[in-house]
């Protein structure tokens, strides 16, 4: 009974940790279209995916939840819109490449289904924001905007997902010793 409960305050311990550390890196954010300045590159999903790595998919979003609410509630200029919005994309890129990594561990399985999260979180971003985003931001010319500024929130996407995705690799072997130990 010792074990389990210390394995489960292990990863309690590591899912606040790990979701303070992508909430401090969510400060650092840019943007990267001028057109499009709303749009803003932030490296803190890489922490939360992981932690996801580590402990499973639930744990990662889990993370995710905690980092967006602590985000709403310090710093958010949106309402909790952002916040909403953010989870919803980071949480539809971490899912599949956990639950492979579940099944399967491993660099090249890593790898593999990080390109194919790349385009889950480029098309949730589109459903996301032509859905959620624009209509709570621009009320009836929501469709119009969209229309207008798509292509922006797709490769914004695109650029945001690969970025996290080479981080995440790059850091992956220096911390896989840490994920197979625990």
């Amino acid at each position: 009974m010792q074990d389990k409960q210390t394995s489960t305050t292990k990863k309690i311990v590591f899912t606040a940790l790990l979701s303070a550390m992508a909430y401090g890196v969510s400060y650092l954010e840019f943007p990267i279209f001028i057109a499009a300045p709303f749009l803003k590159l932030d490296f803190s999903a890489v922490f939360i995916l992981l932690l996801g790595f580590m402990f499973g998919w639930g744990y990662g979003i889990s993370a995710c939840a905690v980092k967006e609410f602590i985000c709403f509630i310090t710093k958010s200029s949106t309402g909790g819109v952002g916040e909403i919005a953010n989870f919803l994309v980071i949480s539809s890129f971490i899912l599949l490449p956990c639950l492979m990594y579940e099944n399967r561990k491993g660099l090249e399985n890593v790898v593999i289904s990080l390109v194919f999260a790349c385009f889950i979180q480029v098309v949730a971003s589109l459903i996301v924001n032509r859905f959620i985003n624009f209509p709570l931001y621009m009320g009836a010319g929501a469709g119009e905007a969209f229309k207008e500024l798509w292509i922006f929130v797709a490769l914004f996407n695109l650029i945001k997902s690969v970025a996290i995705s080479l981080v995440t690799i790059l850091l992956y072997k220096r911390v896989s010793f840490l994920i197979k130990s625990i």
